[in-house]
């Protein structure tokens, strides 16, 4: 549009042509008239291209975010196992994070300022965080998973104040690239040091005391016609994982994991099961032969058992097996965050009397310790051992020559090679069957769903440790955590 100073000028009216009668007069008052139309003309014209300048400027200024309007920025961010990934800063104004998990394990996002947070996503999965109008600041992004931060996911996302950039933001937030640690104004062996020491604390607070103990046997009462009934119930209850961090677990009679079930071959055997938990549910009896309609699968095998209602499971146990039992109804939630367990049913299957590999496992052999050992690393448990993570985990205190008998159960979403330092472990049965050749290994890699059986000779004193040897399962930046614990080998008091 031509600016108004650029507006053609107005000439001078010439005279109007003369009347037929040779006056002027009536010329003149025509030619006056003309004119003043003309400038009614003009004037309109000249509003019209004010009005119209003033409009392209409110529709620049509406479309425009760098005007007075507050700006809008999605930012993209990954996780994974175990970091927390993408260009973490923004400018001012509303911010929206697009959070995708690429990894292999449940996690979700966290903004520990605001308390907003994502839902668990599954591998695969997304969502969209919304954290509304933000000044400019550093604000503290982590997973809330058991062990997860500790390990690596936390990150900083950085708001940035007008004109500010970005590098210079993250500059000043002293952030670094290691694990969200501050190293600001530190040298290299400073951190170094830093570094050693937290490691070194972080073990020396092993074992550490919390509340709770899972894996213990659960009673039952012996029926008039001789079944064993047995009672559980499924709610969702506090749960201390490590030193003074409490989830809201989702437990079997409150205990992560849940109470162990042993009976013996023959028995009848009854379980009610009571849900208190918001979602139906039921009980899948894994690794156990059971009718069909006992199976715990709804709805092919039963109706889901409803918040508040009970449902009761009737089967006899006629073979042996080293089994475990969880929920299958919605148990990409309930099972990662504890509803899992073991079920036994006869005898340890130990080879005895065999020789494997030169060793042979004596015919009188009697147990120390006869142990379950339940792997997790998702949901709110997280990165655990028997519902516990490091230095939470108890230690295996057995005295020197002492047998033990461990069986692994992985009831997590990843696998998990399991490394005892110093003892070979005889695996000697697979998912509760017992193997035609037993053989020893020190790491074992154990799948979800998968039991594995192990024996070994306690022959050495001394503290060793027993961990996943997917080492970010076990230490990070900030020291020991998750999947790790300890076989105590003591000489016997004399």
């Amino acid at each position: 549009m031509t600016a108004v100073d650029d507006q053609p000028t107005i000439a001078e009216p010439s005279a109007g042509p003369k009347s037929r009668n040779g006056s002027g007069d009536g010329g003149g008052r025509a030619s006056g008239s003309a004119v003043f139309t003309a400038m009614i003309a003009l004037l309109v014209v000249l509003v019209g291209a004010v009005v119209a300048i003033g409009l392209i400027g409110l529709l620049t200024d509406v479309g425009d975010d760098s005007g007075s309007g507050a700006a809008s920025t999605t930012v993209d961010v990954t996780l994974t196992e175990f970091s927390i990934d993408g260009q973490l800063t923004a400018p001012a104004g509303d911010v929206t994070l697009n959070v995708t998990n690429v990894g292999s394990v449940e996690h979700n996002l966290v903004v520990r300022e605001l308390g907003t947070k994502t839902p668990m996503l599954a591998a695969g999965g997304s969502a969209t965080l919304n954290l509304g109008d933000l000044p400019a600041g550093t604000y503290q992004l982590y997973c809330e998973v058991a062990g997860h931060e500790s390990s690596g996911m936390s990150a900083e996302l950085v708001v940035t104040a007008d004109g500010e950039t970005s590098e210079a933001a993250a500059s000043e937030s002293g952030t670094s690239d290691m694990a969200g640690m501050d190293h600001t104004g530190m040298t290299e062996a400073e951190t170094a040091a830093m570094m050693d020491q937290l490691m070194v604390d972080s073990m020396l607070k092993f074992p550490a005391e919390t509340e709770g103990v899972g894996n213990q046997l659960l009673d039952f009462e012996v029926m008039p016609d001789g079944t064993k009934q047995f009672e559980l119930t499924a709610a969702i209850t506090p749960w201390e994982v490590a030193p003074g961090e409490f989830v809201d677990a989702w437990t079997y009679n409150g205990m992560v994991p849940g109470p162990k079930i042993e009976v013996d071959v023959g028995d009848k055997v009854r379980v009610i099961v009571h849900n208190e938990t918001p979602m139906g549910t039921d009980i899948h009896w894994h690794g156990i032969m059971v009718p069909n309609q006992q199976d715990g699968v709804s709805p092919f095998t039963q109706d889901p058992i409803a918040s508040g209602e009970s449902f009761t499971y009737e089967f006899t146990v006629d073979q042996p097996a080293i089994a475990m039992y969880h929920a299958h109804l919605h148990s990409q939630v309930s099972v990662p965050n504890g509803m899992f367990a073991a079920f036994v049913v006869g005898e340890n299957p130990i080879p005895y009397g065999k020789t494997v590999s030169g060793v042979t496992i004596p015919d009188d052999l009697e147990l120390a310790v006869d142990m379950p050992m339940v792997l997790n690393d998702a949901g709110v448990i997280g990165l655990t051992l028997n519902g516990k993570s490091f230095p939470a985990t108890a230690p295996l205190v057995l005295e020197t020559g002492d047998w033990a008998s461990v069986t692994y159960y992985n009831e997590g979403l990843m696998a998990h090679p399991m490394h005892l330092h110093m003892f070979p472990q005889l695996v000697y049965a697979k998912d509760g069957i017992p193997l035609d050749e037993p053989y020893f290994a020190d790491t074992i890699n154990i799948a979800p769903g998968e039991r594995y059986s192990v024996l070994f000779h306690a022959t050495e004193p001394g503290t060793w440790v027993w961990h996943c040897h997917i080492l970010t399962h076990v230490e990070s930046e900030q020291g020991m955590f998750g999947m790790a614990t300890a076989v105590v080998v003591q000489e016997p008091a004399t």
